[in-house]
């Protein structure tokens, strides 16, 4: 993959340089060193055919729900706050089983764990099994273009949607039933993978130190709800680490407009979700902000680490006539880390 995508920057600059080598290119491009222009690198995904990558995901979420202020014994007034958490860790082994240095990977992904951990809401319910977790041991194959681009998600998708009729079951009296999940955050860790690297406008252009660029991640939520962040990244540094150069990626978040159609939805028809975050209404989101760093080697053409954190404040409603507003704070944090 490094060779293809040299070639076609070395290609794409000539052309722009009237069929000359490019200004301050002094000697042949050496391998592995992936050079795009003066003062630019490429940031491209690199798999060797039965080298398993293994990482780590963490998604985990401190909530609190505000219900505005009430009236104490005493007269006085002061908020009440309810506090949930929950966190889902996973690990993911990805095995080229398929190369084409001049097009698609064929990567298969295992999912070795999955586990949920969820405090007990308001009322004291102890926490259920999650139906994410019914993700370990599956197994489910991902193309992916030289740029980190998944070009065929077709067997995550239909494992998402299979999963995604586990939560629920029927009452005679309510009809459809889902109890709560964290697939959302699964969505947010398997479908966005080299995110940072597949949304590069120009690729083969290569990415000088502060440049910018734009794209869209999904906000996982304890409700059902479906939103997006703006995602700006900025190339920040490049780092040595004795096994690499590291390009050093920043980001930053704020609320999108819009969600992206192919986007994957996990659940259909209409249903009510029990717990608190079924009983209110019209969520809608007042502000999202936060950043993110990830570790991305250019040399071994893998991501190696990231760390996303924002704090997201929604709006939401009692299915009354009267009552309060409440609002809902949601400090959400994501992580990934290559298992040595």
């Amino acid at each position: 993959m490094k060779s293809t995508l040299l070639l076609l920057a070395v290609v794409g600059l000539a052309a722009l340089a009237g069929c000359e080598a490019p200004v301050g290119q002094k000697e042949p491009l050496a391998e592995g060193k992936k050079p795009a222009g003066e003062g630019k690198v490429l940031l491209t995904v690199d798999f060797q055919l039965g080298q398993t990558l293994q990482y780590r995901f963490v998604s985990s979420r401190e909530i609190d729900l505000d219900w505005g202020p009430t009236k104490a014994a005493s007269g006085s007034a002061k908020s009440t706050v309810n506090k949930f958490s929950e966190s889902m860790e996973m690990v993911v082994a990805y095995t080229p089983v398929e190369v084409d240095p001049y097009g698609l990977t064929t990567i298969k992904a295992t999912c070795k764990k999955v586990m949920v951990t969820r405090g007990k809401g308001a009322g004291g319910r102890p926490p259920m099994k999650d139906a994410v977790e019914s993700f370990a041991g599956k197994t489910y194959s991902l193309a992916v273009g030289p740029t980190g681009k998944i070009e065929d998600y077709s067997q995550l998708n239909k494992l998402i949607e299979e999963v995604g009729k586990e939560p629920f079951h029927e009452d005679s009296r309510l009809g459809r039933i889902k109890e709560p999940d964290m697939i959302g955050d699964l969505v947010a860790a398997q479908w966005f993978l080299w995110d940072s690297i597949s949304s590069i406008e120009n690729p083969t252009e290569g990415v000088s130190v502060g440049q910018t660029w734009r794209s869209k991640l999904s906000v996982p939520a304890p409700m059902v709800m479906r939103k997006a962040r703006d995602v700006t990244y900025r190339l920040s540094e490049i780092r040595d680490n004795g096994k690499g150069r590291l390009a050093v990626i920043q980001s930053s978040y704020s609320p999108a407009d819009s969600v992206p159609s192919s986007w994957p939805i996990p659940y259909a028809g209409t249903f009510q979700m029990t717990g608190t975050f079924g009983f209110l209404r019209g969520y809608r989101m007042l502000d999202l902000k936060g950043q993110g760093e990830e570790l991305f080697n250019i040399d071994q053409g893998r991501i190696e680490h990231y760390d996303q954190q924002y704090e997201m404040r929604l709006a939401a409603s009692l299915p009354l006539p009267i009552g309060p507003n409440p609002t809902i704070t949601i400090k959400q944090k994501l992580t990934m880390q290559l298992l040595e």
